[in-house]
């Protein structure tokens, strides 16, 4: 007799994507149909399914995507690549049994045992990294296809077509670049450095890629779900293992299985209002440690968030020998949903491997004075046999060809373009050689004093010298005449430690109160003050040198030396002897020097290098410091006054989880001397329907002169707090808003009598208010911003002041602002 003819055994190998990014997915469930017999596809997308049992189907699920089939042949080894696609209909439920949810047990362990397997435990680590990054434009509709400049590059989206995949949907790349870095971290005081050693780079519009490179190192694609909560393109998003995990999310104990080599838990999770900012997902926790394995969450279009249609982010951690758990692998991708019907979307693909940990070997504080650094010859070396031995996983075919149709789009037309006017709409400059012509921003302006003003400039550029920039601008007003100039010269002396000496020349025309030196960052402040009706104008001649060096990390000293003109074009005089008014002769001019001492310091504040500046990203946690002393120095260059003035301020951003975020500007200052009130605080009123976060929305221009105030601006955005539990109000995504602006502040007797009755001409000057020291002015506000995604209306009240002539007590104001 014979035995039984074992049946051949079946392997089938392959890959799961996302119908529409083409990114992998991880984590889904690959069985034989009618069988047991499954596996789960690793970090990567792929799997392998072997049996000996007779099957002629493969099914493929996972949660949030339409279960998929595919016919196999039995009893051979074959490749079935599978294209899955989001099932957005489908609805997250909850079945309620007796008892409590098992889920809840092992939450309570995950949140115990967070001090033993968060990474922060650690004093120190280290490891090297490869980032890869992809953005392309995706949902190519039919009436995208049908405009007259997508047409004339019909070509590359004929090849699109052809690798997007049997199942999948076309997408037009526009940028792909590739990484290696080494990444160190300490603690106490907490400290990170990035060396970018080599980086590639392929995009539409990238020429030089020194600022990409910064910014898409591995330094912004790290999350810690371990946090309470998450940041995420300036939102905070809670973490599904949050200390207070179950007031905003729902749990399923869906499995228990060995992921490699740790048994594991699955949880189902979703928020519990769809608005909040919250993920829906499922992550796998370690039995014996009640560690984070693996995590795979998204964040959906019902989310109180502006433009975008998805947010997916994927990651796999390994435990240390100190028991902490690193990410060795991290996904993210945001879907920018389409703004109108005819236009496409956006997809941003980022992709992190870690490995070669070091664990506990902390290196010295001075080691983490810059916190991204890029190699010289980081991108020396862009041919593909050099990155095939650097890449820790090799790129799929679908990358190989990106490359080569983002070469195609460079050299269309066209494309050149419009990339063109994109850069100059965002840069504010047009690079032309070794120059950059601009800013646009003031181009041009309309005023009562000027009439119609023009004002082109430049400024050199990394091509011409990566130390020295010069650049000016030349302007004329076609009413009063006059030219306006401002030249200068820039030696960058250290890039490691952020260190520039630089020497203006200027002459032109300002407002009174406009303080160029708390205003020098605001551009937009500084070129809308050009416009409009200039009551307390005047011309002014300037010189300045300043000297700025970063001492240690986050702190910053600035030396500068001032001299300027004073020449007004309103009603102006003042006594030129405070202490004898009665033999003091009546002036309207006037010239100071002054001496400026400014310290810095912003703990945890990020800076990227932008050709030939360095552009701040702002803070994370720590407020913005800044001290600045003013000595006015009489007699030098026929200076008029000797005077000292001493201001501080600070800027904080508070986050305040479900409640949303608060920004706080406190400041404080005060002159020693007696001077005229051009030299004092005019505080900035406003009464247009428009509302500005830099001004007192209910003062009246000019209005309070103090020679010392203390100032509180605050802002409280409030996200979908209230609003999202409010039925009718969840789909318009509204947000409210709250604002409060007080002031303390007076002026001395002294500085009220130092202003002359009249002008040389026998007209009356223009007088000024002042505030009670006692009494303080008080504005508070409440409001709706995200009306239509752009649109914000604030209800403001003032609550003090109320006799002073001509005021608003009351008042709608309109703004507009882009916000996620």
């Amino acid at each position: 007799m014979t035995g039984p003819v074992l049946a051949q055994e079946t392997i089938v190998r392959g890959k799961i994507t996302d119908v529409n990014s083409g990114d992998p997915i991880p984590y889904v469930n690959v069985i034989f149909q009618g069988t047991t017999i499954g596996v789960t596809s690793d970090f990567d997308g792929n799997y392998e399914l072997r049996s000996n049992t007779p099957a002629d189907t493969v099914v493929v699920s996972y949660i949030g995507y339409k279960v998929k089939k595919r016919f196999i042949i039995k009893g051979t080894t074959q490749v079935v690549n599978f294209q899955i696609e989001e099932d957005i209909t489908k609805l997250q439920e909850i079945v309620f049994v007796a008892g409590e949810n098992p889920a809840f047990d092992i939450l309570r362990k995950v949140v115990r045992n967070k001090n033993k397997n968060d990474k922060r435990k650690l004093t120190a680590y280290e490891y090297d990294t490869y980032t890869k990054i992809e953005i392309d434009v995706d949902n190519l509709s039919d009436k995208f296809r049908q405009r007259k400049v997508v047409k004339k590059i019909t070509q590359v989206l004929d090849s699109i077509e052809r690798i997007a995949g049997e199942d999948g949907k076309p997408i037009l790349p526009l940028f792909i670049t590739e990484s290696v870095s080494k990444v160190y971290y300490r603690d106490n005081p907490s400290l990170k450095f990035e060396n970018i050693l080599r980086s590639k780079i392929n995009g539409v519009g990238v020429e030089d890629g020194t600022t990409v490179t910064q910014l898409v190192g591995s330094s912004f694609q790290e999350y810690n779900f371990y946090q309470n909560w998450l940041n995420i393109l300036a939102k905070d998003f809670v973490s599904p293992i949050a200390d207070g995990w179950r007031l905003y999310y729902e749990y399923d104990l869906m499995d228990s299985l060995y992921v490699g080599d740790d048994y594991c838990y699955r949880l189902d999770f979703f928020p519990k209002s769809p608005q909040d900012l919250a993920f829906t997902g499922s992550m796998w926790i370690t039995r014996d440690e009640f560690a984070l394995k693996q995590i795979d969450v998204s964040i959906g279009k019902q989310a109180n968030l502006n433009f975008i249609e998805k947010i997916k982010i994927q990651q796999e951690l390994e435990p240390t020998a100190e028991g902490a758990w690193l990410p060795v692998k991290n996904r993210v991708l945001i879907d920018v949903s389409e703004v109108t019907g005819t236009s496409a979307g956006m997809l941003a693909k980022f992709y992190t491997s870690n490995k070669n940990f070091v664990i506990n070997k902390p290196r010295p504080l001075s080691f983490y004075e810059t916190p991204i650094v890029m190699a010289e010859d980081a991108r020396a070396n862009e041919e593909e046999d050099s990155w095939d031995s650097l890449r820790h996983e090799p790129l799929t075919p679908t990358e190989k060809n990106v490359y080569k149709m983002i070469d195609t789009l460079q050299n269309i037309p066209v494309v050149k373009t419009y990339t063109d006017i994109f850069k100059l709409i965002v840069g504010g400059y047009h690079p032309v050689g070794k120059l950059d012509v601009g800013p646009y921003i003031s181009l041009f302006a309309v005023n009562n004093i000027e009439g119609l003003r023009i004002q082109p400039g430049f400024k050199t550029n990394e091509k011409f010298s990566g130390k020295w920039v010069f650049g000016g601008q030349l302007g004329y007003g076609f009413k009063d005449e006059r030219i306006k100039y401002m030249a200068f010269v820039q030696n960058i002396m250290s890039r490691r430690r952020w260190t520039t000496l630089t020497v203006r020349a200027r002459s032109d025309i300002s407002r009174v109160g406009i303080d160029d030196e708390s205003a020098a960052d605001n551009f937009l402040l500084l070129a809308s003050q050009r416009f409009g009706v200039f009551r307390t104008g005047y011309y002014f001649n300037e010189g300045r040198i300043d000297f700025r060096r970063e001492l240690f990390k986050g702190f910053q000293q600035r030396v500068a030396f001032r001299y300027s003109t004073f020449e007004p074009t309103f009603n102006f005089a003042y006594y030129d002897r405070p202490d004898d008014i009665a033999n003091s002769q009546i002036r309207e001019n006037f010239e100071t020097a002054e001496l400026i001492l400014e310290s810095r310091y912003a703990r945890d504040e990020l800076f990227i290098q932008s050709d030939n500046e360095r552009l701040s990203l702002g803070t994370v946690r720590w407020p913005v410091i800044t001290i600045r002393y003013t000595r006015g120095l009489k007699g030098v260059l026929n200076s008029n006054f000797e005077y000292d003035k001493l201001r501080l301020s600070v800027y904080r951003r508070l986050r305040f989880g479900p409640l949303g975020a608060g920004y706080m500007n406190l400041t404080a200052e005060k002159v020693f001397a007696t001077l005229p009130y051009p030299l004092m605080a005019l505080h900035l009123g406003n009464e247009s329907p428009f509302y500005t976060s830099v001004t007192y929305n209910l003062m009246n221009y000019g209005e309070f002169i103090s020679d010392q105030f203390a100032s509180l601006k605050y802002e409280h955005h409030f996200e979908g707090f209230l609003l999202n539990k409010i039925p009718l109000m969840r789909k318009l995504k509204w947000r409210l808003v709250g604002t409060a602006n007080v002031i303390y502040g007076s002026l001395s007797q002294k500085n009220k009598d130092i202003i002359a009755p009249i002008t040389l001409e026998g007209e009356p000057t223009r007088t000024f208010g002042y505030f009670d020291p006692n009494r303080p002015y008080v504005e508070l506000g409440y409001g709706v911003e995200n009306i239509f995604k752009f649109f914000r209306v604030d209800f403001v009240h003032r609550l003090s002041y109320l006799g002073n002539p001509d005021i608003r007590k009351f008042a709608v104001l309109f703004s507009f602002q882009f916000t996620l």
